[in-house]
């Protein structure tokens, strides 16, 4: 899984907030806010990854038990698929 091509994160007064740039901007009329861990995800799938995978990366970065984290994961990847924004 990967994040498509045509969205970015920035950090917006303090706020991680992704937004469609490029030809996504006329296709995507909104934006979504990411708390510290839905940030270090996106920055993790920038790459094409498998939960697995970064529910490993998370593991290295946060004290958090597998469950939780890779329950985490999955509902942010079910977020970004819902809005289209992750393959």
């Amino acid at each position: 899984m990967k994040i498509k091509d045509g969205f970015a994160m920035r950090n917006i007064a303090g706020s991680n907030i992704v937004v469609p740039v490029g030809k996504k901007s006329q296709e995507f009329n909104g934006m979504v806010t990411l708390n510290s861990s839905g940030a270090f995800f996106w920055n993790c799938f920038l790459k094409d990854r498998t939960i697995d995978e970064v529910v490993e990366m998370a593991l290295e970065e946060y004290e958090v038990d597998r469950a939780t984290v890779k329950k985490d994961i999955e509902n942010f990847v079910l977020l970004l698929k819902n809005n289209d924004i992750m393959e």
